[in-house]
């Protein structure tokens, strides 16, 4: 095998690996927003005046916002690899 195969075959298996690690974070950030737009859903039922509420409810649409864009950016990142394996 030649220098030119060897960083062939070596790029096709960063690919993949990159593409798994981008489908598992995906799926694991999936299910992080699911998982904290339930925890806002049954604050939002809550009384407005009750302190801590407001405080988790702040707290828990910051860590959304944070996943979202994570999210976004693993997308941009997905469609980047597919060109690049393409």
């Amino acid at each position: 095998m030649n220098k030119q195969q060897k960083n062939s075959k070596d790029d096709s298996n960063s690919i993949n690996i990159d593409q798994k690690l981008i489908e598992e974070g995906t799926t694991q950030l999936s299910s992080e927003i699911q998982v904290l737009e339930t925890w806002l859903r049954e604050l939002d039922a809550s009384d407005e005046a009750d302190v801590e509420a407001v405080a988790a409810r702040k707290s828990y649409n910051d860590m959304l916002r944070s996943r979202k864009e994570m999210l976004s950016t693993l997308a941009k990142q997905a469609k980047l690899q597919a060109v690049a394996a393409g």
